[in-house]
């Protein structure tokens, strides 16, 4: 403590009050003064502001926030927006950076081919080189944050360095205050910490300059990560989507898991009881329309926590306070929750929007957006193009709103639980035009594990390249898994038989269509498989087996259409929807052999399951004498 306590205030007259010192030495933790004067000395920002839980020091980040101008008022009470760094469509900083985000290896250790690094030894050295001084003329910001609810045994603290007050805004919306829970790790290294600068920055509003020196990197040996020249919450938060990468490296070592699930709370008309569900889809696979069903609550929208409970089965918490949503498509007609959530008076915080006369505008909202505005390539008109001719949209398809979930009016009474909630069952979502029947349960746990490992994404003609491409993604995670998908599928499996209620698993599949492209549901059938699958983790329906799990019985969804949609549901339906499209299913198991073929000590069971699947399917055509088997000729 001594040497830390001696750097700081050495330098305080010049970069830290003696207030803010005081706030930094209250916590009394070597690891934090550590922390915190070894990325001073790097990054050399002009001052060093602390911030603990106090409503006056958050309220200092709002208002400087506008000050400084990386957010603007709206006229709606509470809104504000911000704008990512733009120079081009080709050249921008509002999505993922997927290729300079990196997992920092040692040398010689084995890694899976999906996962994106560098030798830990160069890694360092690169981005020490490139945050020397980035932080030059800027006021840095120290912040504490819990993952998850306060006093649980699920929680972990992060500590945040930012010179974004943007980034150090959202956060208050998305994440728990976290500086007193500090106190109480009385000197422990028990926490992730993030180191975030936007680097140069030019113009008004602020943007990032040198977008090509954008680097996120994830040391898993620390437990940080470290993010420079760059603006946009998915590569500066370090609290989400780079948290779950260090939750994951965590979990593994622990007998838990970290997953990109939502949390619901599901509320059958017919009986009085909740039971929560927890569900990953990769993108534009139904994620949100799940979560955000109507009548039901929510949890939480993106990351999750599960642990072993002393009730026999797992509990979840939603880590996040607040939702980062994309917005394109939000409107009053398909998530009217939302859609009032945002529109209203309240701390909302839009990004990449357009704005005209005060108010945000985006793609899908349901009205006419203007002609003209200001948006992330500053004032906007209708046809404007980029510097090479191609055309700038009102609003960034991937333009956001961040809100807290306690404004939304379905948010769940346990949201805030430090011992989370029951989990009856895991929902696995895919797209795809002609395999997946609509739902299914997995026949045990394990096979639940191969079913999450073996999410489809289809392409579309709104996706660049050609449509109908399907892709695997390992539970919907598989951009954030930094170990081995061997011992991420390992854990999953000894992490479920170690319960005595393991989670149901359930896949879905939304998009099935006909042969002439129709689909074969409606947008609201969905409500029907959560209910049937609600009642199925209950023991309530009977169901028939096939070769790759459990398929509804007709007599079973018929009831619940008219219950749910006051909707007929006809025979006919229900046999072209869930009929077994054998050679479809094949074809899928092997998509997914070639694909974990590439993966060195693949557990067992799963190739057991596939071989098995495969036999099954193959005998049953020799069975029946045909490719598409029907569910009520399924003996």
């Amino acid at each position: 403590m001594d040497s830390s306590k001696a750097f700081i205030e050495i330098n305080k007259s010049d970069i830290i009050s003696q207030e803010d010192y005081e706030k930094l030495y209250a916590l009394n933790n070597e690891h934090v003064m550590r922390i915190v004067n070894e990325f001073i000395e790097v990054c050399r920002p002009s001052k060093v502001t602390v911030i603990t839980d106090s409503k006056e020091d958050i309220q200092y980040v709002r208002e400087k926030c506008i000050e400084i101008g990386e957010e603007a008022r709206l006229s709606t009470k509470g809104h504000t927006v911000h704008f990512d760094g733009f120079f081009n469509i080709k050249n921008h900083d509002q999505a993922r950076d997927k290729e300079n985000t990196r997992v920092l290896v040692p040398e010689g250790e084995y890694t899976s081919p999906w996962i994106n690094t560098i030798e830990r030894k160069k890694g360092l050295e690169e981005i020490f080189d490139i945050m020397e001084g980035c932080m030059e003329g800027h006021e840095c910001l120290v912040r504490f944050f819990c993952l998850g609810p306060k006093n649980s045994k699920f929680s972990i603290l992060a500590l945040q360095l930012t010179d974004s007050f943007y980034v150090a805004h959202s956060e208050d919306l998305l994440y728990r205050k976290g500086y007193e829970e500090f106190k109480k790790l009385n000197g422990s290294d028990n926490f992730f910490y993030f180191i975030h600068s936007s680097g140069e920055l030019i113009g008004d509003p602020p943007i990032t300059k040198n977008l090509d020196k954008r680097r996120v990197y994830v040391d898993l040996e620390e437990n940080r990560v470290l993010s420079v020249n760059n603006q946009y919450a998915g590569n500066s938060l370090g609290l989400k989507k780079l948290a779950l990468r260090l939750a994951i490296h965590k979990a593994e070592n622990e007998n838990w898991l970290a997953e990109h699930f939502f949390l619901l709370g599901v509320h059958p008309k017919d009986k009085e009881r909740v039971t929560y569900f927890c569900g990953a889809y990769p993108s534009g696979c139904g994620k949100t329309s799940t979560a955000m069903l109507p009548n039901q609550t929510i949890v939480g929208d993106d990351i999750a926590y599960l642990r072993q409970w002393e009730d026999g089965y797992c509990h979840a918490v939603n880590i996040e306070g607040g939702v980062f949503g994309i917005i394109k498509d939000v409107n009053p007609e398909h998530d009217p929750v939302i859609y009032e959530a945002i529109t209203t008076p309240k701390e909302v915080i839009f990004s990449n929007v357009l704005i005209y006369d005060g108010n945000p505008y985006w793609l899908g909202m349901g009205k006419k957006i203007p002609e003209t505005g200001l948006n992330f390539s500053g004032e906007w008109f209708k046809g404007k193009n980029d510097e090479n001719g191609i055309k700038i949209t009102p609003a960034h398809p991937n333009a956001r709103y961040t809100v807290r979930i306690e404004e939304l009016e379905n948010a769940d009474p346990n949201f805030h639980n430090p011992d989370g909630v029951p989990l009856h069952a895991i929902f696995y979502g895919g797209r795809d035009s002609d395999t997946m029947p609509p739902i299914l349960e997995s026949l045990n746990w394990e096979h639940g594990v191969f079913l999450g490992a073996s999410i489809e994404s289809e392409t579309t003609a709104q996706t660049l390249g050609k449509t109908g491409v399907r892709s695997v993604s390992t539970m919907a995670n598989l951009d954030f898994i930094v170990i081995p998908l061997s011992k991420y599928l390992d854990n999953y499996k000894n992490f479920g038989n170690s319960l005595e209620h393991p989670p149901k698993v359930f896949a879905t599949n939304y998009f099935l269509k006909d042969a002439n492209g129709k689909f074969l549901n409606g947008m609201l059938d969905k409500m029907i498989w959560v209910m049937w699958a609600e009642g199925r983790s209950h023991g309530e329906f009977e169901a028939v087996n096939t070769p790759i799990g459990y398929l509804p019985k007709y007599e079973d969804l018929k009831r619940l259409f008219q219950l749910y949609l006051n909707k007929e549901y006809k025979q006919e339906d229900y046999e072209v929807q869930f009929s077994l499209r054998t050679e479809h299913l094949l074809e899928k198991l092997e998509r997914i052999e070639n694909l974990y073929s590439k993966e060195e000590n693949m557990p067992e069971f799963f190739w057991k399951i596939l071989k098995e699947e495969r036999k099954k399917l193959i005998e049953m055509q020799a069975q029946y004498g045909k490719k598409i088997i029907k569910p009520s000729e399924i003996q």
